[in-house]
């Protein structure tokens, strides 16, 4: 606000009078609102010594009682106001929250440091801002995000054009920057990283073609697109320390090697011990793991192992009761494994390791549950095998005996001969393990709880996929380009850390979903002039509020409010 001084030119007269000025969000021009007319100068010369000099000192309180919160502005509203076409009045304030932790983790330096020698046209920190903060809030294609870009109070100076050419420039760096958010995460956050959780999904494209990277391979999702695999390290906080993609018929239990030599290489772990499920338990898997002296804890497959370790999970001899329904029991055992040498060669090895069995009623009736479906279906099966083929007897198959199916046409053969049955013995084989458990573990001086309370620590791993598919959207993925694809899993991976963070911080009290729900709420409808009306707060909002030092409370704010808030975040 300031003191307005216009003089007539007719009477020679000043009038004084007290002005807002502010920028029109439409046409971006500077434009003012009186505040309050005082009246002409000659005639306020009666009542005060020094009328300017006495607004002037008003006007300076006013504007400290806006700069301290405690200023009243007042609205005027018309019925005939209108809607410009287009026109978007609607903002997001809760990114603030997702700016500090970007900014916290120092990533807008990396992405300057990197741009500074290298004549670029387009600020590639900016750039990552929007695809970060957009994949959090309003996940969707490159083009899409770049058209809402005006959701943020960022500034977007750049172009789609841009965008797309800033993806290999992300793709350059990608490793580097993995690298560069570890180091910060360790300094801010006492990373501990002597207990890392590994695993592998797998992202779908939507084409017909598979290239090197994107090829057919086994889906999570059960789809018949081309994939990529995804390799994904976490800390025991569910904090992501680094990722990998593969070409998608690379097997899951492929990528643990490379995936674990880079991170030794590049990350300075110290001594590790690598957590994973029974994908991962190969011979090869586990010499490389003891080879580099690190350690394991990895789930067993308790059907697909030998006749010996069958016999063993299912004699009830040395079990403990802990609890209801759920009881252990463990060994050391010395275990021949199957390595591949350089040369190609399978040699046999021995390694000695720990194994814990447990089991849980309440898994158990989960297993039975899980299979009533497909006996279900078996059952349809054999009284109306017309209804079924190859394709659709999936599941079922397996528990119906004397079923042969067409090689050519998936169609279900008859045999007048052999009647239909359902496999009684193969069932009872499979209801009999139902609730075993095997974890097989180099660390054998813990005890079965603490291996079992370590292995379940998996389900932190599951969930950040779960994040990045869901809440995330990270697929189907609508680019083509290896460095563009690359750049894209970047994204979503900083974007995760950002999550993972922040939920971190406040102490798993609220999950992602929740998170991301209340910071997409967290916005703001511009009203008059440079004021924004906001409309929603709720527990999640005081709680990062409280934890970042920012304010989601204030009904109405001034732009010049938002912007110094903004600018604080990005402080770090």
């Amino acid at each position: 606000m300031f003191l307005k001084k216009v003089k007539n030119k007719r009477t020679g007269r000043t009038y004084l009078s007290i002005v807002h000025g502010y920028r029109d969000k439409v046409t971006k021009k500077s434009k003012s609102k009186t505040i309050e007319s005082l009246g002409y100068l000659d005639e306020l010369e009666k009542k005060y010594d020094d009328p300017i000099a006495f607004f002037e000192t008003k006007v300076k309180q006013m504007n400290q009682q806006q700069n301290e919160d405690k200023f009243t502005m007042t609205f005027r509203v018309s019925n005939e106001d209108r809607l410009e076409k287009d026109e978007s009045n609607r903002k997001n304030f809760g990114y603030a929250a997702l700016s500090k932790i970007y900014h916290e983790l120092g990533i807008h330096t990396f992405l300057t440091n990197r741009q500074r020698h290298i004549k670029s046209g387009y600020d590639a920190n900016s750039i990552m801002k929007l695809l970060v903060f957009a994949r959090l809030l309003y996940p969707g294609s490159k083009k899409k995000t770049y058209e809402n870009k005006d959701t943020f109070f960022e500034n977007t100076n750049f172009s789609l054009d841009d965008v797309y050419r800033c993806l290999p420039f992300f793709n350059k760096h990608k490793d580097a920057l993995q690298l560069w958010i570890h180091e910060r995460i360790k300094e801010q956050y006492d990373r501990n990283t002597s207990l890392v959780y590994y695993d592998v999904t797998n992202y779908y494209f939507e084409i017909d073609d598979p290239d090197d990277l994107r090829k057919k391979g086994v889906s999570k999702e059960h789809r018949p697109d081309p994939i990529v695999q995804m390799g994904l390290f976490i800390d025991t906080n569910g904090i992501p320390i680094t990722y990998g993609l593969h070409p998608g018929n690379m097997l899951d239990k492929q990528t643990l090697i490379p995936m674990l030599g880079n991170i030794q290489r590049h990350f300075s772990l110290g001594r590790t011990i690598v957590v994973a499920d029974k994908g991962m338990t190969t011979g090869d898997n586990i010499w490389y793991t003891l080879s580099a002296k690190n350690g394991y804890v990895l789930s067993y497959s308790v059907r697909g192992a030998n006749k010996k370790f069958k016999d063993y999970v299912l004699d009830q001899n040395n079990y403990r009761t802990i609890g209801k329904g759920f009881k252990i029991k463990s060994r050391l055992y010395p275990r021949e494994i199957t390595v591949t040498s350089r040369n190609g060669k399978k040699l046999k090895k021995r390694v000695d390791e720990k194994q814990v069995i447990f089991y849980s009623e309440k898994y158990a009736q989960k297993a039975k549950a899980d299979r009533a479906p497909a006996l279900k279906k078996a059952k349809d099966l054999i009284d109306s095998p017309s209804r079924f083929n190859k394709a659709t007897s999936v599941g079922a198959a397996k528990y119906v005996k004397n079923l042969t199916f067409d090689k050519k046409t998936g169609e279900i053969l008859k045999d007048a001969k052999e009647a239909l049955l359902l496999d009684e013995e193969k069932l009872r084989k499979e209801e009999a393990f139902d609730g075993y458990y095997a974890i097989i573990t180099s660390e054998f001086e813990e005890s079965d709880e603490r291996i079992i309370e370590i292995y379940r620590g998996l389900w932190k791993i599951e969930e950040s996929f779960r994040v990045t598919k869901s809440d995330l959207e990270s697929r189907p993925v609508y680019l083509s380009r290896p460095e563009h694809i690359e750049a894209h899993f970047l994204t979503c991976f900083v974007s995760l850390v950002i999550a993972r963070v922040l939920e971190h911080r406040l102490k798993g009290k609220h999950s992602i979903t929740a998170i991301i729900e209340s910071l997409k709420k967290a916005s703001c409808s511009h009203i008059q002039e440079n004021y924004y009306l906001f409309d929603h707060y709720d527990e999640i909002l005081a709680a990062i509020g409280k934890e970042l030092n920012l304010d989601f409370g204030k009904k109405y704010m001034s732009l010049g409010e938002i912007k110094k808030i903004l600018g604080e975040v990005k402080k770090g």
